[in-house]
């Protein structure tokens, strides 16, 4: 039974992983802050066998080194970094708070990194292993016209940097990494008027990594497969 880790797993598109990929047959490790506050993800425990449900603070290294203890010689076979953070939004030039930038670096950039590094021996037990960041459109230079949005767009930015990265550090090792963009989903972050729902943002992204070759490894795609510029 193939297994897959997501993080930010309670609600939104991290929970309608965790359905899609329980229905796959999969075994499941949903990972949030919280597990106490996420009643529907308790449900699905007393429903699937093969779901676990750990807490994780992905910014904190004493989380992640418990996550670590748990997880133990386990295989991964697909690493979802999927917990995000937008920040305040309606940032203007002019009224930087470097405190807040920082947590969206902070979880956004560099959680994903060292999360990737404290699960890599896991990862290289799976045969073909694939790790999945859920990044943004709004991080590609290419697609910038509207300005703004500095600390969302930096830190996706930087993500899809270390994806790029990341694909030839791990290609030795089998493992493929690829930056997603889920569409403007209806989410807390996506807001009621976003253009797809959850299901159809998920479907279109696991049909993406189902056929991820490694010379799509270190690109950027959208929900639909369709590529996007840097």
């Amino acid at each position: 039974m193939k297994h897959v880790v997501i993080t930010g797993a309670n609600r939104g598109i991290g929970l309608t992983f965790v359905e899609h990929y329980l229905a796959d047959g999969w075994r499941v490790s949903a990972c949030c802050r919280d597990p106490s506050n996420a009643p529907e993800l308790c449900q699905m425990m007393s429903r699937f066998n093969q779901l676990q449900v750990i807490d994780l603070e992905v910014t904190s290294a004493d989380s992640i080194a418990t996550l670590n203890q748990k997880l133990g010689t386990d295989p991964i076979d697909l690493l979802i970094h999927n917990a995000g953070y937008y920040g305040p939004k309606g940032v203007r030039f002019g009224d930087t708070d470097v405190k807040q930038w920082r947590t969206v670096l902070e979880v956004n950039t560099i959680a994903p990194l060292v999360l990737t590094e404290a699960l890599y021996e896991n990862l290289k037990r799976s045969s073909g292993a694939a790790l999945v960041f859920i990044s943004s459109k709004v991080g590609s230079m290419s697609d910038n016209s509207s300005g703004g949005g500095y600390y969302y767009r930096s830190s996706k930015a930087a993500l899809n940097s270390i994806v790029k990265s990341l694909s030839i550090d791990l290609r030795p090792d089998g493992i493929r990494c690829v930056a997603l963009h889920p569409g403007w989903v209806k989410t807390d972050m996506g807001g009621p008027n976003a253009l797809i729902d959850t299901d159809a943002s998920v479907r279109g992204m696991m049909a993406v990594i189902k056929e991820l070759t490694f010379e799509q490894s270190g690109r950027f795609y959208d929900y639909q497969g369709s590529s996007i510029d840097w």
